[in-house]
C-alpha cells in the first residue's frame, strides 16, 4: 500500500489491541482473527485483521485484498486504513490489515442471534432490512460498474456485511475478490481471473463450468 496510508508497526498494533487480547477479540475466519484496537493521539477505534500465516492461501488473499481496496472509495465499503507486513516479537512473519471499526458488528450477528441473546432491541425492522439491502446493492453497483476496474467480491454473505453506529451497511473482506479488466484491455487476463472463483458454501454463485 502506497505512502498515502498510515504506517503502523507490529509493536504499535500489539499495543493498540492490548497484546491481541481475548477482551479485544471480535471474531475469526479461515484467513485470520479480528481484534478491536485504539490507535493515534485521537484514539481512533479500529479493527485489526491479523492473518493466519499457517494457511497457505493467506498470502494470495492478503495481496488480493490490498490490491482491491487501495483504489476504491465508497460509503458502503469498509474503509481500509493501512496494512502491516513485518515481523512479530519472535521474528516470525506478521501480516495484518487495519480497517475502520464497525460498531454494530455484522449482519449475520443480527440475523442469527443465539436464542438466549435474542431480544426485541436487537431485531431488525423491515425498514432497516430494506436500507441494508439498498446499501449492499449500491456498493455492488459501484464495484461492478463505476470502479477503476470491475471487481467481483466472490464471497458476499451476511458475516461480510458490517454495520456502523448508524446501521449503515458496509461490504467487507475482499480476500477472494477478483479484478476483471475490460476485454479490450486484456481479454485473456479477464478470462483467467474468473476461472477459480471461490466463496462460502451457500453463498457462492453457481459455477458455469
Amino acid at each position: 500500500i502506497d505512502n498515502g496510508f498510515l504506517k503502523l508497526s507490529y509493536r504499535e498494533l500489539f499495543q493498540a489491541t492490548g497484546g491481541f487480547s481475548s477482551t479485544n477479540f471480535i471474531g475469526s475466519g479461515s484467513f485470520g482473527s479480528v481484534y478491536k484496537g485504539i490507535i493515534g493521539q485521537d484514539e481512533t477505534i479500529v479493527a485489526v485483521k491479523v492473518l493466519n500465516l499457517q494457511n497457505p492461501r493467506v498470502y494470495k488473499s492478503f495481496m488480493a485484498e490490498c490490491k482491491a481496496l487501495r483504489n476504491i472509495r465508497h460509503q458502503n465499503l469498509v474503509k481500509i486504513l493501512t496494512s502491516c507486513s513485518s515481523l512479530d516479537s519472535k521474528g516470525k512473519d506478521f501480516k495484518a490489515l487495519v480497517y475502520e471499526f464497525m460498531a454494530n458488528g455484522s449482519l449475520d450477528d443480527w440475523l442469527h442471534l443465539p436464542m438466549e441473546e435474542h431480544n426485541h432491541s436487537r431485531n431488525l425492522s423491515l425498514l432497516q432490512r430494506l436500507d441494508i439491502a439498498i446499501d449492499v446493492a449500491s456498493a455492488l453497483d459501484y464495484l461492478h460498474c463505476h470502479c477503476y476496474a470491475t471487481i467481483v467480491h466472490c464471497d458476499l454473505k451476511p458475516s461480510n456485511i458490517l454495520l456502523d453506529s448508524d446501521m449503515t451497511a458496509h461490504i467487507s473482506d475482499f480476500g477472494l475478490a477478483r479484478l476483471l479488466f475490460e476485454p479490450d484491455d486484456n481479454s485473456s487476463e479477464a478470462q483467467s481471473s474468473t476461472i477459480e472463483i471461490k466463496g462460502s458454501i451457500g453463498y457462492a454463485a453457481p459455477s458455469n463450468k
